[in-house]
């Protein structure tokens, strides 16, 4: 058999649903130059910094967080993101809301525009769920961590959207109240919605 060209070997990978990364060309031995040259003849193109797929690549309602995922591989899908994800609530968010760790370095990524917020230690690594879309795992705060910190940053995001948050996954059974208790006294907000959440199931 014919020994595979660098362009073939490169558009194999590419076709992949998380496409291929220079670094793993390199790591084969094809070098990045090809990776110019396909993406200059439109046989490739560039999704982040770094990731490169086939062009007509199918995309999902969450391509943003696909591509968020890959440029921030530690980074968890937060607030109005995760309450989008999750199909909970009235919020549009036109950025990807992000969670990080305090002492990491700021993203950078020309789209989609991103709201990144720091967190740390449980309130960073507690209730982090991992879905494959697309090809990428992408990871994103659970439904009750999301209800929780939506009190812990209500400041930003208004309080209006926390109880509109609490009470459409609590109708729907998203979360349990010891789940949701549990989270709330890691995000340190467990006084703040006691009241809410006693009216709630009163």
């Amino acid at each position: 058999m014919p020994q595979a060209t660098d362009r073939d070997k490169t558009l194999k990978l590419a076709r992949r649903p998380q496409g291929v990364s220079a670094r793993e060309l390199v790591a084969t031995g094809v070098h990045r130059q090809v990776l110019t040259r396909l993406v200059e003849a439109g046989e490739l193109e560039r999704v982040v910094r770094g990731v490169y797929r086939l062009p007509n690549h199918p995309v999902t309602e969450h391509h943003g967080l696909v591509l968020t995922a890959t440029a921030v591989p530690r980074g968890v899908v937060c607030l109005l993101s995760a309450l989008q994800f999750h199909g909970i609530g009235t919020q549009l968010p036109h950025e990807v809301w992000i969670a990080i760790d305090r002492r990491a370095r700021r993203p950078t990524l020309r789209w989609p525009p991103l709201r990144v917020v720091r967190y740390t230690g449980s309130a960073l690594s507690e209730g982090v769920e991992s879905h494959r879309i697309e090809g990428q795992m992408v990871r994103v705060y659970n439904v009750a961590k999301t209800v929780a910190d939506c009190f812990k940053y209500r400041n930003k995001l208004g309080l209006d959207v926390a109880l509109e948050a609490l009470r459409e996954a609590w109708r729907a059974r998203r979360f349990t109240m010891d789940a949701l208790d549990r989270y709330a006294r890691i995000c340190r907000v467990d006084r703040v919605m006691r009241p809410y959440l006693e009216a709630l199931v009163a």
